[in-house]
């Protein structure tokens, strides 16, 4: 049996193209957007924005994101053709995205953040299945980490873009970066969105090989096996709050407005360069050994942040913290691929989606509380605590056999 799980594995060497296609589309989205994301936390204070308000934001965009991934997931079962979904979705993100420029109340940065994540969940879930049907199950981890790591990619590359256009601007190290110099990154960050449309436009999509997976009725029942590892998945991203809260520490520890988007490439360079090898790792150890050495990994180095008393310390937590993202990323989706038994994967997806943005409602707004009223040490420590219970119960759970 391990010997062919091996000759499967190295037969699949190269990645289809429909794959590759979607990773460039991808990599150009996330200039766009995280030449933006990394300003937001600073751009939001100016406006008068609380750290409770910071991961409202964050919550609620998710959220709705991942609710939309749960509705496209079950459309896409009963879909001959996925791409009109993943175009509509891409073409909405990038209409709104740039209009954070023109908002001057934190209600107004909600609103267009959230327009912003329904692009996002219109055509995450159908990106998805693209990506599984297009991929032999041998090498569906790996597919989906080279994917993240165009996402990651993008983003250390939007990073760069966005200090290279404040540094223009005259926004030094030394200096605070203006209102004003950011809404001028948030506008020219987007042409490369616009890129990704065209990079999408001329993406060949496949043809489904079994046709609609549901019929006009209702979806077929998730399979057991997936219901019980969605539960540590669940978990772990009710510990796992937005990325954002790594910049806000840094910002307590005195770090200057421009060093937020450095802080911001690093964590996506370490992304980037860990997430393709976690989906080969994950393909052959098994998607749930790596998801749990993932967590353990995220647990400690999230709860040392919320002791670091230094920048150079918060910087090499962050690296580390990357790391752990980029072990897991592929594996998790490929595992709920693969345990949807190939029955409703379009469901399957939407589902893992819509619970995780739930989670990440609950997790940043939480998060966000907990640091206004308790303090960071104990929101940081709190999620690195329940980070270690998911890793036990997906051990637990999901025996090695089923992944």
């Amino acid at each position: 049996m391990a010997h062919s799980s091996k000759v499967s594995f190295a037969k699949h060497k190269k990645l289809p193209a429909t794959v590759l296609g979607l990773g460039w589309v991808s990599l150009l989205t996330d200039i766009s957007s995280e030449a933006i994301f990394p300003l937001l936390p600073l751009f939001l204070t100016t406006l008068g924005a609380t750290n409770a308000f910071i991961g409202l934001v964050e919550g609620a965009a998710h959220f709705i994101a991942n609710l939309l991934k749960y509705l496209t997931g079950v459309l896409s079962d009963r879909r001959t053709r996925l791409k009109p979904l993943v175009l509509w979705g891409y073409g909405l993100s990038t209409v709104l995205r740039p209009l954070v420029a023109f908002a001057f109340a934190p209600w107004h940065v909600l609103c267009i953040r959230m327009g912003d994540r329904m692009g996002k969940g219109l055509r995450t879930t159908p990106r998805d299945l693209l990506i599984a049907e297009a991929t032999p199950p041998s090498m569906r981890a790996r597919a989906y980490g080279f994917h993240r790591a165009m996402d990651h990619a993008g983003a250390a590359i939007g990073t760069v873009l966005s200090v290279g256009l404040l540094w223009w601007l005259g926004a030094r190290t030394a200096e605070a970066a203006s209102a004003e110099q950011m809404r001028t990154v948030f506008l020219w960050a987007a042409v490369p969105g616009v890129l990704a449309l065209v990079v999408l436009m001329l993406t060949k999509e496949p043809s489904r090989q079994f046709g609609p997976a549901v019929s006009a009725k209702l979806p077929p029942a998730l399979p057991r096996p997936l219901k019980r590892a969605l539960l540590p998945i669940t978990l772990f991203a009710f510990a796992n709050a937005t990325d954002v809260f790594i910049l806000v520490k840094a910002t307590t520890l005195g770090a200057s407005p421009i060093m937020a988007p450095l802080l911001w490439l690093a964590i996506h360079l370490m992304k980037a360069s860990t997430a393709t090898a976690g989906g080969r790792l994950a393909d052959r150890y098994g998607k749930r050994n790596i998801l749990a050495l993932g967590w353990v990994v995220y647990a400690v180095t999230w709860s040392a942040m919320g002791f670091a008393q230094t920048l150079p310390l918060l910087w090499v937590l962050a690296a580390i913290y990357g790391m752990s993202n980029g072990l897991v990323e592929g594996a998790e989706k490929a595992l709920i691929s693969e345990l949807s038994g190939g029955n409703a994967q379009g469901k399957a997806l939407g589902t893992y989606h819509m619970l995780i943005g739930f989670s990440a409602l609950l997790a940043s707004t939480s998060f966000g509380m907990v640091w206004d009223k308790l303090g960071g040490v104990v929101a940081f420590v709190g999620s690195g605590v329940l980070a270690l219970i998911a890793a036990m119960v997906l051990l637990f759970k999901v025996p090695t056999r089923q992944a």
